[in-house]
């Protein structure tokens, strides 16, 4: 049986009113199963139609193939697609513009770094669903221990670091360790090396117009930076680390601070976790007094086939899906990032989520990964940026030269920036 007619869960009872039937992949496990799930029956049984939910691979680069395979058989056989926010420029070409079936006002609501992402060559590709970006994690007991603030700049997180992992092992803590983040060559070091570069203002590796602008004095200084802090305020194991291994070592109260995604909050609350209540939550620092407080872009937007057979119902779903009610109950009940800049100031979602109150301004700055300028060959500059970094973070390699090589290959990739 083929992946996209293994039916994960049948939305609609049994005996479900008569209508048409839309099928959707997004998600296909834990809360991202279940509340899509909840939201589409509650609009299968308004509507009167029915819905059924795929299985989809747990690795998102997985998903992408399976849908690339769909899109290129023109199949209908999947109506509503969940989207990586760095897709949109590969898959642009097989959705449904939703432009003309949003009013201004709607379109607005949403951050606009999303829809930018999401919309290609002036097509709407997606409306956004839920959104990331990254955060700064702090232990609040031990900067007030050692009489410290939260840092106002990537130098004095640095320094804040250093000098509370030299205080505590001076004490006896002896595995306590400064900064983690993702420093594996992998996605996660992409989205880093971006925070990074965009917080110095070197750019944003690729400019919209195609040309390739990472190798500038600015995004130099700023890999310089990350690599100074492998062996000092960040332990060189860091360089293998992903997202669960820096939530591991944060969350066992190995570390002062913690670069990572939001989801990384109400997991150190657990009831179970040794810094319950001792951390704080921030956006990542701008790099210097003149530099931009900036994260990663992140998140999953919804989509309509241009092959589906039911576009009308789809994109009523999908409206449905993204709209201020659905996200707010998604925020209320799984503590998914809204998308809608309004949901950050509702009292409700606040009492739930302290912490989204100070997010705000993080999704509304945001920095997007070069997806939506590469298209199809996203991945192959990721790729090779991430190695780039890495050599730069390893010592291997200065960050000058590093960057440098890194900009002969994505000449070479967009053939001149034509892409």
């Amino acid at each position: 049986m083929r992946w996209w007619v293994s039916i994960a869960a049948l939305l609609a009872a049994a005996d479900a009113p008569a209508g048409v039937e839309v099928v959707i992949a997004c998600g296909s496990q834990g809360d991202d199963q279940v509340s899509c799930q909840t939201g589409a029956e509650a609009w299968a049984k308004s509507t009167g139609n029915t819905v059924k939910l795929v299985a989809v691979p747990t690795d998102s680069g997985q998903q992408l193939t399976q849908f690339q395979q769909l899109f290129a058989a023109q199949s209908s056989d999947v109506d509503v697609f969940r989207l990586d926010i760095v897709w949109p420029g590969m898959v642009a070409g097989h959705m449904v513009d939703l432009k003309p079936h949003v009013t201004d006002a709607e379109l607005k609501q949403y951050f606009d770094p999303i829809v930018q992402a999401v919309t290609v060559d002036a097509k709407l590709v997606a409306l956004p669903w839920f959104t990331d970006a990254g955060l700064l994690y702090y232990r609040k007991d031990l900067l007030e221990k050692y009489g410290q603030k939260p840092p106002a700049t990537w130098q004095e997180l640095a320094a804040t670091a250093k000098l509370i992992r030299e205080q505590e092992r001076a004490a006896g803590n002896k595995r306590l360790v400064g900064f983690v983040f993702q420093g594996k060559a992998y996605e996660g070091l992409t989205c880093n090396a971006l925070e990074w570069i965009d917080a110095f203002g070197g750019g944003t590796v690729v400019a919209d117009d195609g040309r390739i602008t990472v190798n500038n004095p600015k995004a130099v200084a700023a890999i310089e930076f990350a690599a100074s802090l492998i062996g000092g305020a960040s332990p060189k194991g860091v360089l293998n680390y992903d997202e669960e291994s820096a939530r591991g070592a944060f969350q066992s109260a190995q570390a002062v601070f913690m670069r990572n995604w939001p989801y990384a909050w109400a997991k150190a609350q657990n009831a179970d976790s040794l810094i319950k209540d001792k951390v704080g939550v921030m956006a990542l620092p701008p790099g210097g007094p003149d530099g931009k407080s900036t994260g990663a872009l992140g998140g999953w937007n919804l989509g309509v086939s241009r092959y589906s057979k039911q576009q009308e119902a789809a994109i009523s779903l999908v409206k449905y899906l993204t709209g201020p009610q659905e996200q707010k109950r998604r925020a209320l009940e799984y503590a998914a990032n809204p998308t809608i800049a309004a949901l950050y100031q509702d009292a409700d979602i606040l009492k739930a989520n302290p912490f989204m109150g100070t997010l705000s301004k993080t999704f509304a700055n945001a920095v997007a990964r070069p997806s939506k300028r590469t298209g199809r060959k996203y991945n192959q500059v990721s790729a090779e940026l991430q190695s780039a970094v890495h050599a730069a973070l390893a010592g291997t390699e200065q960050a000058g030269p590093a960057l440098q090589k890194l900009t002969e290959k994505l000449e070479k990739i967009s053939n001149g920036g034509k892409w």
